[in-house]
């Protein structure tokens, strides 16, 4: 078929780009295993004795392990239906620090 509507890989397999709806095992681990890096940067960085004003802002956010699960896989979103979303659905989220959430979501 030729002209506008001739098949392509793009229309015949549907999205390009796929999404699951929720985090696997192993990409919640990754996920741990990233705060936990982060939180040894910031330990390192406290006992070298440098202060900051970032550092103190750093030091005011949760370890890993006083994170609830919820707020380690997931962020809060006013758009979605519960107000919570995947964190993985969320644009450069190894890169951004998704630690602290509006209370009581």
């Amino acid at each position: 078929m030729f002209g506008a509507f001739r098949p392509s890989s793009v229309r015949l397999g549907g999205l390009l780009w796929k999404t699951p709806w929720k985090l696997s095992v192993t990409r919640k681990a990754n996920q741990r295993a990233r705060l936990k890096k982060v939180d040894a940067v910031i330990e390192a960085v406290r006992a070298s004795g440098v202060k900051c004003a970032a550092l103190e802002r750093a030091l005011e956010l949760p370890k890993e392990h006083e994170m609830p699960a919820k707020d380690k896989y997931t962020v809060f979103s006013p758009s979605v239906k519960g107000y919570r979303k995947g964190i993985h659905k969320v644009p450069k989220f190894t890169r951004l620090t998704l630690r602290t959430n509006p209370k009581g979501f």
